[in-house]
């Protein structure tokens, strides 16, 4: 096996695409996993490759034939499972870049990068660190001063193979800005539970939300429950009232009752009338924040409702048309205005004009299978929910019947995908 680079910054390779012998992509690296033991030099064991679909698999370096400039080649056998870090794994960019450290002459520094060397027998071993001085040294003639960097040999450092949760996270965080919040629980459920709820600190409210709502369900617990209790209810409050309601029910009884204790009244309010109802039902399955506008409402407002960015796609695909109040539980139900409607009409025509009568409505006891039925049959990304008043009490969107209707590990993709074309691999 012949490897034309002999020494490669990790941070560098990141995102080098990564090809089979015929010259067929097969992803892009996102990470090198090492095994960093107290004494001896790290060994780096493999690297996490992007293939399609978003999904990461890890490819060991036995796997790997050639590591050169903008490419990685392999031997075409890869294992399509998920990757998951083992206990005694740690992740370069996830973990290391950016700890602090500490040298052996009493400089603490921050590591920027990390360089892996291959040996004669084929292995790779992380021999120096790109650092930065990150505080003043205690020694009264030190010379360096805080902000220069320096390359090191992994050896100066006295406790790489710690982890106090202290390190930080303002590269791997600003890494994940502008990706899905799906796309970065899939990362979180990757990392270490002390890095994961590193990264969750570092992330405001609005945004941890968004991503706890997509993590499975053993890790979205394990987060929450690591919080501050009033973070934990800051970021509940963030969550559609429906997600929100689901992850209470996850809980230990104790912990759940605290939290809604502590949350807002109004959106505790909300999560409660949820969780009078059974999971799998409409009542369960609902959300209670649609679009909702009176029938004198002028079809601009409809239209600018539904652009707000955090309504959710299958939800924008119409407004919901009641008698005042228009919170839920609303005035009488009259009906839906669908998008593409309100795109073919004057803006300033009132939305009362142009409402679909017809749309069939759920009742809060109504099974998932009816639900699913209905969504078929009519063609429809979300139902409205109604009492026997006909008072509108939410919605149901198709991605929230998706969630039941999936396996329950669907979120972790413990599933094997096998690529044909190149085979499949071990770890």
């Amino acid at each position: 096996m012949t490897k034309t680079s002999t020494r490669v910054f990790v941070a560098r390779l990141a995102g080098t695409q990564v090809f089979d012998p015929i010259g067929d992509q097969v992803g892009r690296v996102r990470d090198v996993v090492a095994l960093i033991a107290p004494k001896g030099r790290p060994r780096a064991v493999g690297l996490v490759v992007e293939v399609p679909g978003k999904r990461r698999v890890f490819l060991p370096f036995t796997r790997v034939t050639s590591i050169d400039v903008g490419q990685v080649l392999t031997t075409g056998l890869v294992n399509m499972r998920r990757f998951s870090q083992r206990p005694g794994e740690t992740t370069v960019l996830g973990e290391l870049v950016d700890r602090l450290v500490n040298l052996r002459d009493g400089d603490a520094v921050t590591i920027e990068d990390v360089a892996i060397e291959s040996t004669r027998r084929g292995d790779w071993e992380i021999t120096q660190l790109f650092v930065r001085f990150g505080a003043p040294a205690p020694r009264p003639l030190q010379l360096r001063r805080r902000g220069e960097t320096a390359l090191v040999d992994v050896g100066d450092v006295t406790d790489l193979a710690g982890d106090d949760g202290s390190q930080g996270v303002g590269s791997l965080v600003a890494s994940l800005d502008g990706l899905k919040p799906a796309d970065v629980a899939d990362r979180l459920q990757e990392m270490s539970a002390t890095r994961r709820l590193a990264v969750a600190t570092a992330l405001d409210d609005e945004r941890l939300a968004d991503i706890v709502q997509e993590l499975g369900e053993a890790i979205r617990i394990e987060v929450l429950s690591a919080l501050p209790l009033a973070r934990a209810a800051d970021v509940l409050e963030a969550m559609d009232p429906d997600d929100a309601a689901d992850l209470i029910q996850e809980l230990p009884p104790t912990q759940a009752a605290a939290l809604l204790e502590r949350m807002e009244p109004e959106d505790a309010r909300d999560v409660r009338r949820l969780l009078a109802y059974g999971e799998e039902s409409a009542g369960g399955l609902m959300t209670t924040e649609p679009v909702i506008l009176g029938p004198e409402a002028p079809i601009a407002n409809a239209l600018a409702a539904i652009r707000r960015q955090e309504i959710n796609p299958a939800l924008a695909s119409m407004a919901f048309v009641t008698r005042p109040p228009t919170e839920t539980p609303t005035g009488r139900f009259l009906g839906v205005a669908h998008f593409q409607r309100l795109l073919r009409e004057p803006p300033h025509r009132a939305i009362g004009d142009i409402i679909d009568q017809d749309t069939p409505f759920l009742e809060p006891a109504d099974p998932l299978g009816k639900v699913t039925r209905l969504l078929a049959t009519y063609n429809l990304t979300a139902l409205p929910v109604v009492d026997t008043e006909r008072r509108l009490l939410g919605a149901v969107s198709a991605d929230d019947v998706l969630d039941h209707l999936l396996p329950d590990d669907w979120r972790t993709g413990d599933d094997d995908i096998t690529d044909l074309s190149m085979g499949g691999g071990d770890g």
